[in-house]
């Protein structure tokens, strides 16, 4: 089914090719849509320290330019293949006269994560902020092809990470700040070809809402956003996506269509301003295209 909404972004089918994970923003054929042109800044966020994980491409990008629109300045990690795309945003948000800092690492190992929070603290004078947005996701058709190698290495992408980002985070946060996770829609769909990413995201789900209750005393907010199908480079470097289902992603949304990155980045300024979202913790945002929760 197609909706009027999808005619307003790019929508099925796309012409992309596969990449190798992880991928490119750079190399897609069809761009993320991530510059938000219709968004009105209001100052939400200005004097704010951000933290963002997969600030290069993809969601992350789009958070962290619509936050220095807002007046944040913020820190962005991506892996050491990721430079090309890392360097783009690092250049829109300078361009705009923002601050933006570029952090190198691999968010498996406890080490970088606490270094992230040292080098946003170290570099932007404090964190007020963390936005663990950073996944690996990689379908498999049967549960015997996941190796324990991979399944190591999406729980601790996607829910290791965002555990040790915060637990390090916590104590140079004063109140009023925040803390936002990436979910997804498949934490409550739980598609059979994504068993260990899916997984991850129901352990965020639950994991977000128990921080919420402990940090709640402390003034710091916990929540996460669930979004359903994002057009970003996760998805043609997905090894188990044939390429005629990435030419038709999304398509099964309500809308009719994937949503851009430009369309998810405002729930996560909502979540991050005080003005907007002070007394909200402890929930999972769904942004899923009309498709019911």
């Amino acid at each position: 089914m197609t909706s009027i909404h999808s005619k307003r972004k790019p929508h099925p089918p796309f012409k992309e090719h596969k990449q190798k994970s992880p991928g490119l923003e750079k190399k897609m054929n069809i761009k993320p849509k991530y510059h938000a042109p219709q968004y009105k800044a209001a100052g939400k966020l200005i004097g704010k320290r951000a933290l963002i994980t997969g600030g290069d491409s993809g969601i992350g990008r789009a958070v962290a330019l619509l936050y220095a629109r807002e007046g944040a300045s913020v820190l962005i990690t991506y892996l050491p293949e990721e430079r090309v795309d890392a360097e783009q945003t690092q250049s829109d948000i300078q361009e705009m006269g923002g601050t933006c800092v570029l952090l190198s690492g691999d968010l498996t190992k406890e080490a970088f994560c606490k270094k992230a929070v040292a080098e946003t603290v170290k570099k932007l004078g404090g964190i007020d902020i963390l936005v663990s947005n950073a996944a690996h996701q990689m379908r498999k058709d049967d549960i015997s092809e996941i190796t324990t190698a991979e399944f190591d290495r999406t729980f601790k992408t996607n829910v290791y990470a965002y555990f040790h980002l915060a637990k390090a985070a916590v104590p140079h946060m004063k109140p009023g700040s925040c803390i936002i996770a990436t979910s997804s829609e498949t934490s409550t769909r739980a598609p059979e070809q994504l068993l260990d990413y899916s997984s991850t995201k129901g352990a965020i789900n639950t994991f977000t809402k128990s921080l919420a209750q402990m940090l709640v005393k402390k003034g710091i907010r916990v929540n996460a956003v669930a979004p359903g199908p994002v057009w970003t480079p996760l998805n043609p470097s997905d090894e188990g996506t044939q390429t005629k289902k990435i030419k038709k992603f999304g398509e099964q949304q309500p809308i009719g269509r994937a949503a851009q990155p430009e369309e998810i980045a405002p729930a996560y300024v909502f979540l991050a301003s005080e003005a907007d979202s002070s007394y909200v913790s402890g929930v999972i945002l769904p942004e899923m295209g009309a498709e019911p929760i």
